[in-house]
């Protein structure tokens, strides 16, 4: 099971951000932990991601660190248009197997001695 997305909202200056968690948000700021401290520990990707949009990340920001993956920025990207994050999740799946279907209907084909057109698309 993954993390949920948190829901994203323009914040004062029009920036499109996750919704933050207060109780996250304190911790960080009175816990003894500092953004540098957390980065040397050794936490999984998943838990990074769900910790940068409970600090309420901005999602252009989000699609820049290095331990997110594109499935959650693209499903996120997707709930930015208001999707609701299942729909969001299999939106972003189901163009992810279009794309590597198309990708790989050449080689296929090749691989089989057929022409590309026989191969059954969706």
């Amino acid at each position: 099971m993954r993390h949920p997305i948190q829901p994203l909202a323009k914040d004062d200056q029009g920036v499109l951000r996750f919704k933050k968690n207060a109780i996250v948000e304190f911790l960080l700021d009175n816990g003894g932990f500092d953004m540098n401290a957390i980065a040397v520990r050794n936490f999984s990707n998943e838990d990074r991601e769900q910790f940068a949009q409970l600090i309420g990340y901005s999602l252009g920001g989000f699609s820049e660190l290095s331990y997110v993956s594109d499935e959650t920025y693209e499903a996120a990207q997707v709930m930015s248009e208001g999707e609701l994050e299942q729909e969001a999740r299999i939106k972003t799946l189901t163009e992810t197997l279009r794309t590597l279907r198309e990708g790989l209907r050449e080689p296929v084909a090749k691989l089989f001695g057929i022409h590309p057109d026989d191969l059954k698309g969706e």
